[in-house]
């Protein structure tokens, strides 16, 4: 089994609804991105996934979000875009481009701040 990782940052803002505090006002994080892959296997010429396609297609997701008010992303309608949300959401999106019989998005990891972070994934 291999396990791949990439890092990236996007900045965005947003307001957690039924909020009762600070989250509940507008404001914004500079996100870190953590995606994890596993692979069972390698190619022909020794690789699991391309890290030049994983980042490209990790980075079309985030520029979805990235300098945007989140809270006003329709994909967040019904439920605030929180870290939990968000990683939930980018591994959703993230899936459905990679996972096949020998590649599995792992996990995602969200973090909004230096101390502060959600990671999503799913059990098999």
């Amino acid at each position: 089994m291999f396990e791949l990782e990439i890092s990236r940052e996007f900045s965005a803002a947003h307001m957690l609804r039924g909020y009762n505090g600070d989250c509940s006002k507008m404001h914004g994080h500079n996100y870190g991105v953590v995606a994890v892959l596993r692979a069972k296997k390698l190619d022909e010429i020794g690789i699991a996934v391309d890290f030049k396609k994983l980042k490209a297609n990790l980075d079309e997701i985030l520029n979805e979000f990235d300098h945007t008010n989140l809270s006003e992303n329709p994909l967040f309608k019904d439920i605030n875009p929180t870290s939990e949300v968000l990683a939930m959401t980018i591994y959703k999106k993230l899936s459905a481009v990679f996972n096949s019989e020998n590649v599995k998005v792992y996990q995602i990891k969200i973090r909004e701040s230096a101390t502060s972070c959600a990671t999503y994934f799913e059990e098999d």
